[in-house]
């Protein structure tokens, strides 16, 4: 500590006590606990995809973060880059989630139009749903043959619609199935009605989705085009021109990169959150949850 000035000295400490602080919260939610949420079993799938992912992920990052570390000697500059990595899906995607979005949410208005004419034809829903697989979509149609084949075991019709909600995990969807289930339930008139209801309900939410998702793709771009600027100025400062950015490699210039770090990255989080398209939450999330196993201790 000698060989450092007071203001590297006030830097080192600054970090400590970052560091410190930072471990004494982690050590704070050990002893106290975190109760674990339940989730349905497609959430559960989709978690595990995800974890999958982040794994994959983290494996190019490490690797990423190991040469910039050895290339350019700062730690901060490395650690950044390991995290962009992981974070560049996020920050630079979320048009291809969108768009199947809406594919599955047009496949669902189609097959919802399909069953209620097929009802209008004097058929029981336990008739209706296997005669509607072969004209449904192809993303619904694995889902619709897994419905049949719980019908074909005996499984009642309520619990087989919630189970076909449960692996749809979609909120438009739940309106449709919650519809099937009450009248599965009560048996009573009118699901024709309420079935053509929901899917002209459906195709004008997938309208206003369409005119969202042609406004956000402007922001998306401008996203992108911030973002591969940022890193390419920054890159060929530290290619091309070394003496300007060499304060840097000090400590004092370390701990002011990660601040500049940080604000970029809470810039990019940001104009990100700008262009996501969020989910609502879903109808019948909790009825699925509640219908598994202990699932109402």
């Amino acid at each position: 500590m000698t060989g450092l000035g007071a203001v590297e000295q006030l830097a080192l400490a600054l970090l400590g006590g970052a560091l410190i602080g930072g471990g004494l919260f982690l050590l704070g939610m050990f002893i106290r606990g975190v109760e674990p949420r339940r989730v349905s079993p497609s959430r559960a799938a989709e978690r595990q995809e995800r974890l999958r992912r982040l794994s994959a992920r983290g494996g190019v990052a490490a690797v990423v973060a190991a040469l910039v570390l050895i290339l350019t000697g700062w730690p901060v500059i490395a650690l950044g880059s390991g995290l962009l990595v992981m974070a560049w899906h996020g920050l630079a995607g979320g048009a291809a989630e969108e768009r199947l979005a809406m594919r599955n949410l047009e496949a669902l208005a189609a097959w919802t139009e399909s069953l209620r004419d097929t009802i209008a034809g004097a058929a029981g829903l336990e008739q209706a749903i296997p005669s509607s697989v072969r004209a449904a979509a192809p993303t619904l149609q694995p889902h619709l043959r897994a419905l049949v084949d719980r019908l074909h075991t005996r499984m009642p019709l309520p619990d087989a619609l919630h189970r076909f909600a449960d692996e749809l995990n979609d909120t438009s969807a739940d309106l449709v199935v919650a519809a099937l289930i009450l009248n599965a339930r009560l048996r009573g008139p009118g699901l024709r009605e309420v079935l053509g209801a929901l899917a002209a309900s459906a195709r004008e939410e997938l309208d206003v989705r369409r005119k969202v998702e042609a406004e956000r793709r402007s922001t998306r771009r401008s996203v992108q085009i911030v973002l591969g600027a940022s890193l390419g100025f920054a890159a060929l400062l530290i290619v091309f021109n070394p003496t300007y950015v060499a304060e840097y490699g000090s400590v004092l210039g370390q701990a002011v990169l990660l601040v500049v770090a940080g604000l970029f990255g809470a810039g990019f989080a940001w104009m990100r959150r700008l262009a996501k398209f969020d989910k609502p939450e879903r109808l019948l999330a909790r009825a699925a949850v509640a219908a598994e196993p202990g699932g109402g201790a």
